[in-house]
């Protein structure tokens, strides 16, 4: 099956790229395409388990509202504070353990964070991530937990 996706993806690029109908082209598209997909399909694809793959773009695509809504939020107080004529910023690193089993889930809530004007992820290392805050208030959000909860509805637990 990896095979086949990765022949199919590789064809239409080819397709993209040469921007040519004719059957010589359309042809030599096939011939090389089947080609690499025959010597890369395991690197490109890996072990994909297509029904796991999709429940986990459903259970993202369900994130991303909220996730959207926390941007905007925390655009609306970096505005806020910028504005503000006592700047009311209070930079702060903060530590907190996860318990994220997944790589996926690791760096969804990784770049969520980074995502989230206000914080940064400066690093992630045997679940435990370090991550720079403005002040406090944001700091406080994040080790609240609710942003790590709904990665993990989307990882595929509880949450």
């Amino acid at each position: 099956m990896n095979f086949i996706i990765t022949f199919i993806i590789l064809f239409f690029f080819w397709i993209l790229l040469s921007g040519y109908f004719d059957f010589m082209h359309l042809f030599l598209g096939v011939i090389s395409s089947l080609f690499v997909a025959f010597i890369s399909h395991d690197l490109i694809m890996g072990d994909v388990n297509i029904g796991r793959a999709s429940k986990n773009v459903l259970r993202f695509l369900r994130y991303l509202p909220w996730l959207l809504y926390q941007i905007v939020l925390a655009n609306l107080d970096i505005v806020y504070r910028t504005l503000h004529p006592d700047m009311p910023i209070a930079p702060r690193i903060i530590k907190f353990k996860t318990d994220l089993k997944t790589d996926m889930g690791i760096v969804v809530l990784a770049n969520s964070i980074t995502l989230t004007p206000g914080t940064v992820t400066i690093d992630v290392k045997d679940g435990e991530f370090i991550v720079h805050a403005i002040a406090e208030r944001p700091a406080d959000d994040l080790l609240g937990g609710e942003m790590q909860a709904r990665v993990k509805k989307v990882e595929g637990g509880e949450g």
